[in-house]
């Protein structure tokens, strides 16, 4: 049985790195990357997924990723995801270049996300999740378009950093946030 494993949200300027560890049950059609996926797509892929796997997600947050970095968080957040599946995979498919300390037989993928399908789903589900917790991040901060953005460092973002400053969301150490 096969992990694959895929975070979201790394260069984002606001709101936490997300990962998701998923062993499928069964083949599921149409999985690629999140990122070529549109957004209607990407929801029903999730619940398809989600039904037909098992699944868990793995968080480090904004204070995290300032404190150790977002590679470092990027791969707390896997380990996380990993050591939360109900079930112990005998292998574990990372997309990327880097791994994370774990006791299963691990290997990274680089362009895992549109070859591995077990980490596709992966890359769907964490993106998901995301969007969703950033879409509630919206109502707590309404001025800042977080449900158009989703975080990530576009103009609208840097201008509503500039007028409204910081919030406890938002990763300090990086460039265009301080």
């Amino acid at each position: 049985m096969i992990a694959g494993v895929d975070e979201v949200g790394r260069g984002c300027l606001a709101g936490p790195v997300i990962a998701a560890s998923v062993i499928l049950k069964r083949p599921i059609k149409g999985l690629m990357d999140s990122k070529r996926l549109s957004s209607k797509k990407r929801e029903d892929l999730s619940q398809i997924i989600i039904k037909n796997s098992i699944f868990a997600i793995g968080a480090a947050d904004s204070q995290e990723i300032d404190q150790i970095n977002i590679l470092q968080a990027s791969l707390l957040a896997m380990q996380r995801s990993l050591e939360k599946l109900d079930m112990q995979p005998k292998k574990v498919l990372v997309d990327g270049n880097h791994i994370f300390e774990t006791s299963i037989e691990i290997e990274a993928i680089v362009g895992g996300d549109n070859l591995i399908p077990s980490i596709s789903a992966a890359s769907i589900v964490a993106k998901v999740f995301r969007d969703r917790l950033m879409m509630a991040y919206s109502k707590e901060f309404p001025n800042y378009g977080f449900d158009k953005h989703k975080g990530y460092p576009t103009k609208l973002h840097k201008e509503m950093l500039k007028k409204y400053g910081l919030t406890r969301i938002h990763r300090r150490t990086f460039k265009g946030v301080n």
